[in-house]
């Protein structure tokens, strides 16, 4: 049985390798690309595509999965913080967009309505090209990533209002008043489903999900719950879109939204490709050729009316000039949803089929420009903040700098030089105990229901995912640890973390927890600096206690201790440690380690005197690489330079010695 829409994407996926493998090597963005593959596979090139109906319908997939990733990564209480963008900022840019547009179109000699609707048209921006771009950038919780959010989410709410004043501008006006208040009540109804959801049932569907150890099932409850919203909302005649960002936001109130991320996000990736495909294959190529300085001419003028809207807006809102900058230079394009309103007018003959050409062409273009835009808006926003300004227009911008609102300030503290906790049973538990007795800033990973409970009500800063997941690892700033402890009891699962873990950082210590001495060797090939395995500590454990009992004196037991570990544990094996990195094999110093000695006793011998009359190189065989006294940090070591009582010594050299010299400045 042949499969209409099989072929169409098998034909338009291919073709989109193809073009954004030829972009890559040339730096252009993949969104570019899957454009370009729509208009060489659309109706008006070589009409590749025979089903375009449904490629229509794969793009709207896309779209619901983009926007429901964007809600789990905010919050319904955020989005309460955001309220004032959303409604005052949304509301004078669309407003203002479709003023402008109007009196300019209306001046050109178009009539009354039609100048409107194009305002319509004009007054939407792309909320899947935008977020995505922002998402890649990690700036969605950023002042002006959070400004084009709330501002996009007006739009495709106020798109619902549109739909309804599109057949009245045509001349059919029917009863508004009472389409409205059903509208008004539906969208109340919804709001009331949604709030019992997030906070009686949802919560409790993916407790029961989590503890059936199912990742399928995991999976399908997240699409499923994902779809349901979108359909609900729209039933009573709100977006697709719209309904997945508050499904989002739903799962964002839960313990499981990060690894609800992770599963959705091969989805997104695939069916958001046919959405760029569909927009590109809209574009007549014949009309686009016979009138490119035109078009041309008005991609100039509809951008430049946008940025000055956008810019203005955002002023307004008290944002400070980075702010304004960054967000003018992200809503400047024609959105998707002007392209659903524009078939809608010219359907009810609002506008001209060659308006909805220049409409279309306009679209195409803008969206295309925007990855480049948004890619160098720092630069250029820099440029201009350092170019000279008269000194009264510096001082209102600085003044505005002051007035930033608490949107602006709300973002969550970043982690960094942190510790990462990767399984939270015995082991792992212990170590986060020690770590916030030491004030170590750490956090927690787990996808055990039972042990993330557990956290839960110790108050660990748990997070539920998958560690083998690289985005998720990204989450945990995996970039700026300092120690990541992998002590979970998968050995394929530890490698594959292991590996992951450096694609992401080469300075993070990996502290890796093995049961059996086989699995070091590969373990440390594939990155990890330390592999304890449990087999040697129970034996080193059983042989102390074993010295004990021959009355060994204690300081020797724990020498002998300290010279196993030391040599990673080549008494007990042949296996030797190695870098994870052979390029950096230099570097690697056997049987040397780099600590930091608390100076707690007043001796003689060392506290009051230089590091020359000290003895501590001499005596102790060690080396002071810098002193941490107070507050301040002395890092050029002279031999004149005195230790105090109460100073944090960083010192180089053998382990024994450096316990020696500890005993010495403890005890």
């Amino acid at each position: 049985m042949e499969i209409p829409i099989l072929q169409d994407i098998v034909i338009i996926l291919g073709l989109s390798i193809l073009i954004i493998l030829l972009f890559q090597k040339i730096k252009v963005p993949s969104i570019l690309g899957f454009l370009l593959a729509g208009i060489i596979a659309g109706p008006h090139a070589f009409n590749l595509i025979s089903s375009s109906h449904e490629v229509e319908l794969l793009s709207e997939i896309g779209i619901i999965f983009l926007l429901f990733v964007i809600g789990i990564e905010l919050s319904i209480k955020e989005l309460i913080s955001m309220k004032n963008t959303v409604l005052i900022g949304g509301g004078l840019q669309v407003g203002g967009t479709i003023l402008f547009t109007t009196i300019v179109a209306y001046f050109f000699g178009l009539p009354l309505n039609s100048a409107v609707f194009l305002g319509f048209l004009f007054s939407l921006s792309s909320t899947a090209i935008v977020l995505k771009l922002i998402q890649e950038r990690g700036e969605i919780t950023a002042p002006h990533g959070r400004v084009a959010l709330g501002i996009l989410i007006f739009q495709d709410i106020i798109v619902v209002p549109m739909m309804l004043l599109t057949p009245i501008l045509a001349g059919d006006g029917g009863d508004l008043l009472t389409t409205l208040l059903i509208l008004i009540l539906k969208i109340v109804g919804v709001g009331v489903v949604i709030y019992l959801l997030a906070r009686y049932i949802v919560p409790r569907i993916f407790s029961m999900v989590v503890k059936t150890k199912s990742k399928e099932l995991f999976i399908l409850t997240t699409v499923v719950f994902c779809f349901a919203i979108a359909w609900l909302t729209s039933s009573v005649g709100l977006s697709l879109a719209l309904g997945a960002f508050f499904a989002g936001l739903i799962i964002s109130e839960s313990e499981y939204s990060h690894q609800a991320t992770v599963n959705v996000l091969p989805f997104r990736e695939i069916f958001i490709s046919f959405f760029f495909i569909s927009v590109g294959s809209l574009l007549n190529l014949e009309f686009f050729i016979n009138n490119i300085l035109m078009i041309l001419l008005l991609v100039i003028g509809v951008v430049f009316l946008k940025m000055l809207v956008v810019g203005a807006t955002v002023l307004l809102l008290k944002y400070p000039p980075r702010t304004v900058l960054l967000s003018l230079f992200s809503l400047f394009q024609v959105g998707e949803f002007s392209l659903l309103l524009s078939g809608v007018g010219l359907d009810n003959n609002i506008i001209p089929n060659s308006v909805y050409q220049y409409f279309l062409a306009i679209s195409i273009i803008t969206m295309g420009l925007t990855p480049f835009l948004i890619a160098a808006a720092p630069k250029i926003t820099y440029s201009i903040l350092k170019a000279r300004v008269p000194s009264s227009v510096r001082h209102r911008l600085e003044s505005l700098n002051k007035l930033k609102t608490t949107e602006e300030t709300d973002e969550p503290k970043k982690l960094d030089d942190h510790l990462i906790i990767i399984g939270y049973g015995i082991n792992g538990e212990n170590i986060a105990k020690a770590a916030r007795n030491a004030e170590i800033p750490y956090v927690i990973l787990d996808t055990d229901p039972v042990t993330f409970k557990k956290a839960k009500n110790n108050n660990e800063p748990i997070i539920f995912g998958d560690a083998t997941n690289s985005l998720i690892l990204k989450h945990l700033h995996v970039q700026e640890a300092r120690v990541i402890v992998i002590a979970i009891s998968d050995p394929g699962a530890t490698k594959k973390i292991i590996s992951n873990v450096r694609l992401y950082s080469k300075t993070a210590f990996i502290i890796v927890r093995t049961r059996y001495v086989r699995e070091i060797e590969e373990n440390i090939k594939l990155g990890a600096d330390e592999v304890i395995p449990e087999e040697f500590e129970t034996s080193i454990e059983i042989f102390n206690r074993v010295l004990k009992k021959y009355l060994v004196p204690y300081n020797e037991i724990m020498d002998f201790t300290a010279s196993i570990r030391s040599s990673d544990y080549e008494m007990l094996t042949s296996v030797k440690g190695r870098p994870h990195k052979p390029s950096l094999q230099h570097l690697h110093i056997p049987n040397r380690e780099i600590v930091t000695l608390s100076v707690q006793q007043n001796n003689r011998d060392i506290v009051g005197k230089s590091i020359q009359t000290s003895g501590i190189g001499k005596n102790f065989r060690v080396t002071v690489l810098a002193i941490k006294r107070d507050t301040q940090y002395i890092t050029e070591i002279l031999p004149d330079t005195k230790i105090k009582q109460g100073d944090l010594l960083y010192i180089f050299g053998n382990p024994l010695n450096i316990n020696r010299l500890n005993e010495a400045l403890s005890y």
